[in-house]
C-alpha cells in the first residue's frame, strides 16, 4: 500500500468559500445537502451552490490522469479496468482512448449520471452499488475509486472497501476527503454536502487494515 497524489493537482485548482457555502441565503448547507444527497440532477447539474454547477466533460481534465495511472501500473491494452462511483465516465473515456482494447468498466448509484454520461462509455457503466459488485473475485487488473467511499456510513464502508479487495488482483486506488488539523476538518464539513465518512488519515489507515485494502490510495484536504 502507498499513498499516491493522483488527484491533488486537480483538487487544488477549484477555488472554494467555504463560508458563502455555509451561509448561502438560498441553499444553505443543510438544503444543499438534502437536494445533493439524491444524486440527481441537483447534484450533477444543478445551482453551483448545491454541487457541481454542471459537470461536463473537459477535454484534457482527465487524461493526465488516466495517463498517470496507465503508466505507474503498467498497463496494457488487454487491462481490465473498473471505476467505482465512475459517475457520466469521463474517467473511463480517458482511459478508453489510451487503451481502445482494454476492458473498462464502471459501477454508479446515480441513474442520472448514466442517463447523461459519455456516450462512448454508457454501454460500460452499470447501475449499482458498491456494496455488490457484480464481477467474480480477482477479475480486474486495476480498481478505482475517486471521492465516492467517503459517502458511505461505517456498514456499507465497510463492505465496499471489502468489495473493491475482492474484484482487484493487484493494483487498487482509492482517494477520499480527509482532514489534519482542526481547520480541515471545519472546512471540510463547511464545503461537503455528501460525505459521510469524516475520518483523519490515521483512522482511514484504520479501516483499511479492518478490511483487508492493501491497495494505494491518497487523501483530499480542504485547506
Amino acid at each position: 500500500m502507498a499513498e499516491i497524489d493522483f488527484m491533488g493537482g486537480l483538487h487544488r485548482s477549484t477555488k472554494r468559500d467555504y463560508l458563502a457555502r455555509v451561509n448561502d441565503p438560498i441553499f444553505p448547507k443543510h438544503k444543499a445537502a438534502s437536494l445533493a444527497k439524491k444524486f440527481d440532477f441537483d447534484y450533477w447539474d444543478g445551482d453551483r451552490r448545491i454541487c457541481y454547477g454542471g459537470y461536463k466533460y473537459i477535454p484534457g481534465r482527465w487524461e493526465p490522469i488516466a495517463k498517470k495511472m496507465i503508466d505507474h501500473y503498467n498497463l496494457t491494452d488487454t487491462a481490465q479496468i473498473l471505476d467505482i462511483g465512475c459517475g457520466k465516465g469521463f474517467l473511463m473515456y480517458e482511459f478508453s482512448k489510451l487503451l481502445p482494447k482494454a476492458n473498462i468498466c464502471g459501477i454508479d448509484i446515480s441513474s442520472y449520471a448514466l442517463d447523461n454520461s459519455k456516450p462512448e462509455v454508457r454501454d460500460k457503466i452499470t447501475l449499482g452499488n458498491s456494496t455488490s459488485l457484480p464481477w467474480q473475485d480477482n477479475y480486474f487488473d486495476l480498481v478505482i475509486s475517486i471521492n465516492s467511499l467517503h459517502c458511505l456510513h461505517a456498514r456499507d464502508l465497510e463492505i465496499s472497501l471489502r468489495e473493491m479487495q475482492r474484484v482487484g488482483k493487484k493494483n487498487k486506488y482509492l482517494c477520499v476527503e480527509s482532514y489534519r488539523n482542526e481547520s480541515e476538518k471545519a472546512n471540510l464539513m463547511y464545503w461537503q454536502v455528501t460525505c459521510e465518512a469524516f475520518h483523519n488519515p490515521e483512522s482511514w489507515y484504520w479501516w483499511f487494515d479492518l478490511t483487508g485494502y492493501n491497495g494505494d490510495h491518497s487523501f483530499i484536504y480542504f485547506e
